[in-house]
């Protein structure tokens, strides 16, 4: 019996790692980006019905886990809470929500380091839209891997 969405997201990760499956090629199979895909396997999101049905094949989970995948999340992957303004809170939340996932597809993608926030530079622009003007934020920072002795 499983009892927290928590376990799905430890079966997922240990499949994904014995099976070297990229998130990409989850995304692709259910037909969403990588970044919101990740975020639902590591427990951020919920999946609809035949999202999940997918996902289960992909890892073998069973009729259970897969039923855990639809249910809406507690988001938030860290444990501690920040009071602040309320526009630094959202950036928080970013991070509060999608952390993990960042840190899977770098980690993914270059290895085992970090993105720098001191080579780093970032763009804030308006993307004009009909539903109300979006924030648009490019950042770029040098990835710096971890050495090794």
């Amino acid at each position: 019996m499983i009892t927290d969405r928590s376990e799905v997201t430890n079966m997922i990760r240990a499949v994904k790692v014995q099976k070297n499956i990229s998130w990409a090629d989850v995304a692709s199979a259910i037909g969403r980006s990588k970044e919101w895909t990740t975020a639902g396997c590591l427990g951020q999101m919920a999946f609809n019905k035949a999202q999940a049905e997918k996902i289960g094949a992909i890892f073998g989970l069973s009729d259970e886990a897969v039923a855990w995948l639809q249910i809406a999340p507690y988001k938030g992957s860290l444990p501690t809470a920040v009071q602040s303004d309320p526009l630094i809170y959202r950036w928080y939340e970013i991070v509060a929500v999608y952390g993990t996932t960042i840190k899977e597809l770098i980690h993914e993608e270059f290895g085992d380091g970090i993105m720098s926030a001191i080579d780093f530079s970032m763009d804030i622009s308006r993307d004009a839209d009909p539903k109300g003007d979006r924030v648009k934020v490019v950042m770029s920072g040098k990835f710096l891997p971890y050495k090794t002795y």
